[in-house]
């Protein structure tokens, strides 16, 4: 394993960070606590520190397996983040947003999930639109003076308002987001008209999701619904992958995986990984054996050449990825 600090934190995570969404009952492809807490030990096994997860997976489920998993293991040595935004019960509008009332009262709800005292990153998962800046950007500095959380972070939005919260939080001499967790990978590259050069230019830790694009950088496109997440996942239909030049991509990642004697994952995170602006690629996976894929993908060199191939057939896409 290989590991990197979490852009200015100073905290070191390893190069990939294994994504929690798949644990629990949320959707039929997801894992049971003991699939989940395999994985979870394989990955510790396999020298990754760091994990993330959010108080919706699951409704829950996915922050309470992941802290039983971690409760038999040096809680210094792990890096956990987790997220707040989304409605956790729909007959209490409080339970999503991010006003304050309920950022202090789920974060309560994910530590004791969680078995921690302290969660070591918080992240806003969207931008809400209902509750202004400078209130959530109060509200999570004062999580961190009060130990509740090391660092905040936060997710997919427009960089206008990243820039935006950035600076409230230097105005006010408010903890600014360390992080974002943003949608990138080489099916989907919006991200670097804007977003990913502010990150760079304010030294902020990049940890892309759906980095293997839902399946689509894993497989070639006549076995995309091979698999149950692949028959079922809804989501899937409404990211626009296979426009803009996906299908050559897709056949490109296929063809360097063969030439190479690889899987397309390792060959679509080995591409992610060479990008500077990348600290830790979250990866989820439902199996063992993908997960050792995943870590291999770290050591796989691809050549200027390499990625310019398959870059080449990119074209815009319409936003995706911050509803």
């Amino acid at each position: 394993m290989e590991y990197t600090t979490l852009g200015s934190t100073g905290m070191s995570v390893s190069r990939i960070g294994l994504g929690c969404m798949s644990f629990g009952s949320g959707r039929d492809w997801m894992l049971d606590r003991e699939e989940s807490t395999e994985l979870i030990e394989r990955a510790i096994d396999l020298g990754i520190n760091f994990f993330d997860t959010a108080n919706v997976y699951s409704t829950g489920e996915s922050e309470a397996i992941l802290g039983d998993a971690l409760a038999g293991y040096d809680r210094d040595s792990q890096v956990v983040a987790t997220k707040v935004y989304a409605e956790m019960d729909p007959d209490n509008p409080n339970s999503g947003g991010l006003s304050r009332k309920t950022i202090e009262q789920e974060l309560e709800a994910s530590l004791e999930r969680l078995g921690m005292d302290t969660v070591d990153l918080y992240q806003t998962h969207r931008w809400d639109y209902d509750t202004p800046i400078d209130e959530t950007l109060r509200a999570l500095d004062d999580v961190v003076r009060r130990g509740k959380a090391r660092y905040v972070g936060t997710s997919s939005m427009w960089a206008h308002q990243f820039a935006e919260a950035l600076r409230t939080s230097d105005d006010l001499g408010l903890e600014r987001f360390a992080t974002m967790q943003n949608h990138y990978n080489a099916f989907y590259r919006e991200e670097e008209r804007e977003m990913l050069p502010l990150c760079e230019k304010e030294e902020i830790g990049v940890i892309p999701w759906s980095p293997l694009a839902r399946g689509v950088g894993t497989r070639p496109l006549e076995a995309l619904e091979s698999t149950t997440r692949g028959q079922t996942d809804e989501y899937l239909e409404q990211i626009p992958y296979l426009q803009g030049g996906g299908e050559e991509i897709n056949e490109r990642i296929q063809e360097l995986a063969a030439e190479k004697g690889v899987t397309m994952a390792q060959i679509s995170l080995a591409w992610l990984l060479h990008k500077e602006w990348v600290d830790a690629p979250i990866v989820g996976t439902t199996s063992v054996e993908h997960l050792e894929e995943a870590v291999e993908a770290i050591e796989l060199e691809l050549s200027a050449s390499d990625m310019a191939y398959l870059e080449e057939p990119y074209e815009p896409l319409r936003i995706a990825g911050h509803e």
